[in-house]
């Protein structure tokens, strides 16, 4: 690796924190003027986003969740060794039923409500070995599917893949924070930097007539996508700036009609609050990254909790 390239980054870090708000006001102006109707979507399937990569999707009376995090711990939980449980407060607010959820990676912001929500809705979950791992620390093992590559599941209307995919190296690009997988033995030690990535996920799912499909990360393999000319792709940004021409790259192998960016928010802060944005994510920056690509993509920005 180029030595200057973290340097470089850093650099980057440091200059966004002294026009945060300019580009905050600019970020929340576009996430208003592109805010998303739910075009694209056909009748009777609702989209909503439950921050993060977080969303919910609903048809037909049964409901399929994506990376649903709403406890939304605060920054000083997330630095400390202290075991962080999930917010029923939250859990009551924002999640009121699930037949099966899809997790994308194990980090905190994932994976950490997912084995509560399992064990209050009996849903089904599908993701990584780290997945399964920490299911079975919570006694949910019976509720859990170490999933296969590009096995299509069924759940109810909705088909869907797992497709392997990366965690983007957010730390100055030389590595993914918290990686490897989750191996704690005991929920007494799983505070917030316990919770490791393990392996990465994108999922392709059908449903209604549609294809969606969901990054929740922003890097990828690019060999491993086999599906193109998606109508809806759920688009993590959180880290772009970390990995080469991802936009470009995302964007060429998926071929999508709406492109709905998401985990830019800033998922320290209650869902319920004035929505701020994460550290240098820049959604402006990636709507004009869209069109240098192609102006031929819709970009639509999604609405907390809508």
């Amino acid at each position: 690796m180029n030595p200057l390239i973290p340097v470089r980054h850093l650099i980057k870090t440091l200059g966004y924190y002294t026009d945060r708000r300019a580009r905050d006001g600019a970020d929340r102006e576009t996430a208003a003027r592109l805010e998303w109707a739910g075009e694209g979507l056909p009748p009777g399937l609702e989209v909503s986003w439950l921050g993060t990569a977080g969303f919910a999707l609903s048809y037909e009376g049964f409901d399929l969740l994506i990376d649903p995090y709403v406890t939304r711990m605060p920054l000083r939980e997330m630095l400390s060794r202290q075991v962080v449980r999930p917010s029923d407060a939250a859990l009551d607010a924002w999640i009121h039923h699930a037949d099966a959820v899809l997790v994308g990676h194990t980090h905190f912001d994932h994976a950490l409500d997912v084995p509560e929500i399992a064990r209050r809705t009996g849903a089904t979950v599908y993701g990584s070995a780290s997945m399964h791992h920490l299911m079975g620390l919570h006694g949910l093992i019976d509720r859990s599917v170490d999933a296969e590559p590009y096995r299509v599941y069924e759940e109810g209307p909705f088909r869907f893949s797992l497709i392997p995919s990366l965690h983007s190296k957010i730390t100055l690009g030389m590595k993914v924070p918290m990686g490897g997988e989750l191996t704690c033995e005991h929920l007494d030690g799983l505070f917030p930097r316990a919770y490791r990535c393990g392996q990465t996920w994108a999922f392709h799912i059908e449903v209604a007539g549609i294809t969606l499909y969901h990054q929740g990360s922003a890097e990828m393999i690019d060999e491993a996508v086999r599906h193109r000319d998606v109508d809806v792709f759920l688009c993590g940004i959180a880290g772009r700036q970390f990995s080469d021409r991802y936009v470009r790259r995302a964007l060429t192998a998926l071929s999508p009609k709406w492109v709905v960016p998401t985990h830019y928010d800033d998922f320290f802060r209650p869902l319920e609050a004035p929505q701020g944005f994460a550290p240098d994510v820049d959604l402006t920056g990636f709507v004009q990254e869209v069109a240098r690509v192609s102006g031929e993509f819709q970009v639509r920005t999604p609405r907390l909790g809508g």
